[in-house]
This record gives structure tokens, C-alpha cells and sequence, in this order.
């Protein structure tokens, strides 16, 4: 009896020592490709990084189109109020990886990264806060953009941006500015879809196209931005179609996901970090991998970002009359005989806002309203 006991525990821990030496193996393969990483001589190309991509998520050579053999990853864009929260859990469509989120529970004060698996594809999306730099201190900033990249990295698939489609894009334009100049205007013009939210709001007899030719100009010119990509996000409606078109989009741009100089400096850092972790932990003995990934990349938040200085907003009375006169010109959108009161509607602006400013402001919102109200019977 003691002789089979002895035996049975001798053949119980020899299989763990096995298990437990397959796992250090599988650690040091992947130590070993980091370090071979960091020990390339210059920075990492943009074929680099594709390559490494598609070695780590196992696809094939058989192109970008094959994405639901790998991880998609989507950046989520927006201003306050553009639908996001929404945005993400019709994406994800059920409960996330906690593990994956960074930074507070509140979505709009730090970049958050949720991760699901949605039909045997792994879908991860990055949460920025609202409009990622607007009206925030430079540090703030900066620090938002380098951790939108290395939550990313080694690039996302898609940026989709968050846009209302009942009221003014003056926000948005700016969001796709920024984007430009901090990631490179390909990430627009390549991969970038205007998501448009609260499709409520959007008479049932009329449809988006015709909402935009006819009704919308500054929506359109969102659209034409991101080469004319754009999917209506309806309440209860499946967001299969929109991965449809998002393979479609990295099929159409030529490359496995988007990268500039700025992501390839986030992954780069990212597996530096991992590297760190790994070592700290073999010193302290612990045989705990999980998690390494995401641990490193909440740490990478000083990256150098070019232009944050002139991309925020300097004082609170510019967004003030910012967000009066996007609501103003969204009004007006929506009010009927328009032409009628808008020398009343001027003249209240003027009142509300007061002194010289609210006098000029007034006078600019009685002339639009004037204009808008001259469009709209023209077309009719």
C-alpha cells in the first residue's frame, strides 16, 4: 500500500515538474524573441512589426483580410455625449476582461482597453476619453495619446469615430485633425470610419444617405475624410456588418493594421516593459505569467508626443463659446421659418453671452440663421 502511494505521488510530481517545465520553456521562447527585438539595430520598421504581428497571432501569409484568424483591434474616438459607452457595448456585446481596463472606472478621464471574443476572434477595443485632448492641460494630454498608442500596439485596425448624427460636427472635424497630426493623415484616410450614433433621431422616412446630401454638409465632409467610410449603429441591430467593413478597410489599405513612428515606439516600450516584469518576477521566484501584457502597457504613458502644445485649448471661455455656438448652429439645423426669427434668435445670443463678444456673436448667428433659413427653402 505505502509502495503504491510513494509510486502514484513520485509519477504526480514528476508530471508537474514536466508541466512546470514546459511553461519556463514557453516563457524563455518568448523571452528570447523579445530580446531579439530590442537588439535590432535602429528603430523597427513598419514590415518589422507587421511580421512580428502575424508570427504572434499566428496568421498566415495569405493577407490582410484574414482577420478572423487574429486579434482585431479597434480604437474608439468621440466627443462627451457622441455615444460611446453605447458604441462599445454593442461592439463587445457582452462582459469584459477586467484585466484588460486601465485607469479609472470613469470611461471619459483615462484610456481604457476591454477585450472580448466574439466568434472565435479576439476583439479589443480602446476606449479614449472624451475627445482626447480638448480642453485638457498639455501633460494630460500627451500623456492620453501615449497610452491610446500603447494600448494599441503594435497598431490598430480601425479608428471609429463616434459621431451624433443630429447634431453639429465641429468637434469631430477637430478629433480627425488630431488624429492627423499625432498619428500621420493616413490613419484618416486609411483607417478611419465615422461611426454615426443616436440614429434615433433620424426621421424614420428618410434615410442616412439622403440626410447627408441633402441636410447634412458638415456630416458629409466627415464622411469624405475617412474616404467615404461611415456605418449607422442602431439600437438592438448586429455589429457583424461593421466588421465586414472594417476587413474591408484594412483589405483596401494594403497593410495588417496601421502603424506610425509613435506605435512603433509604444511596442517597443511595451516589450522592454515586459521584459523588466519578467525579470523581476524569475528573481522573485514566482512562476505567475498572466497578465505581463497588460501590466506593461499601463506603464508606458510618457511617450514623446509632437504638437500637444497646440492642440489644446488655452482657456475655458473658448470652449464656453465653442459648446454655445455648436449648440446654436445645431438648433438651427432643427428649427423650422428659420429665416423669420433669426434677427430675434441673434439678438438672444447677444443678450445670453453679453459685452462686445455676445453683441459680434449674436449678429454672426443672425446671419447664419438667415443663410440656413434661405437653404432650406431653396431646397424644398
Amino acid at each position: 500500500m505505502f509502495r503504491q502511494s510513494h509510486t502514484a505521488s513520485s509519477v504526480l510530481t514528476e508530471q508537474q515538474e514536466e508541466k512546470q517545465e514546459v511553461q519556463r520553456n514557453t516563457v524563455h521562447k518568448r523571452s528570447v524573441s523579445h530580446l531579439k527585438l530590442q537588439t535590432m539595430e535602429g528603430s523597427t520598421t513598419q514590415d518589422e512589426i507587421h511580421q512580428e504581428e502575424k508570427d504572434r497571432s499566428g496568421s498566415s501569409e495569405g493577407g490582410p483580410t484574414d482577420l478572423k484568424e487574429r486579434e482585431l483591434r479597434l480604437v474608439l474616438l468621440g466627443s462627451a455625449g457622441a455615444g460611446k459607452s453605447s458604441a462599445v457595448n454593442a461592439i463587445l456585446g457582452g462582459p469584459t476582461s477586467e484585466s484588460d481596463c486601465t485607469g479609472p472606472e470613469t470611461p471619459a478621464t483615462d484610456c481604457q482597453k476591454r477585450r472580448v471574443t466574439l466568434a472565435g476572434r479576439q476583439v479589443v477595443v480602446v476606449d479614449t476619453p472624451d475627445c482626447l485632448c480638448m480642453e485638457r492641460p498639455a501633460e494630460d494630454v500627451r500623456r492620453q495619446f501615449s497610452l491610446c498608442a500603447a494600448l494599441s500596439a503594435p497598431g490598430p485596425h480601425a479608428f471609429l469615430l463616434c459621431v451624433p448624427v443630429h447634431r453639429p460636427s465641429n468637434l469631430e472635424l477637430q478629433i480627425l485633425e488630431t488624429i492627423e497630426k499625432v498619428f500621420g493623415p493616413e490613419a484618416v484616410s486609411k483607417h478611419a470610419m465615422v461611426l454615426f450614433t443616436r440614429m434615433d433621431r433620424l426621421p424614420e422616412d428618410v434615410s442616412l444617405d439622403d440626410y447627408l446630401n441633402t441636410e447634412r454638409p458638415d456630416l458629409l465632409e466627415l464622411v469624405q475624410k475617412c474616404s467615404d467610410r461611415h456605418h449607422p449603429l442602431r439600437p438592438g441591430s448586429s455589429v457583424e456588418e461593421l466588421f465586414i467593413k472594417v476587413e474591408k478597410l484594412v483589405e483596401e489599405s494594403g497593410t495588417h493594421f496601421y502603424t506610425c513612428p509613435l506605435l512603433q515606439e509604444a511596442e517597443r516600450r511595451v516589450k522592454e516593459k515586459e521584459e523588466e516584469i519578467l525579470r523581476s518576477r524569475r528573481e522573485k521566484g514566482e512562476e505567475d505569467w498572466e497578465g505581463i501584457r497588460a501590466e506593461a502597457e499601463k506603464s508606458v504613458d510618457d511617450l514623446v508626443v509632437v504638437g500637444i502644445a497646440e492642440l489644446c485649448v488655452s482657456t475655458p471661455d473658448t470652449s464656453f463659446l465653442r459648446w454655445l455656438w455648436d449648440s446654436v448652429v445645431g438648433w438651427l439645423l432643427w428649427l423650422p421659418n428659420m429665416v423669420r426669427g433669426s434677427a430675434l434668435l441673434g439678438s438672444i445670443v447677444g443678450l445670453f453671452v453679453g459685452g462686445p463678444v455676445g453683441g459680434a456673436m449674436g449678429a454672426t448667428v443672425g446671419s447664419v440663421a438667415t443663410e440656413v433659413g434661405r437653404r432650406k427653402q431653396k431646397t424644398k
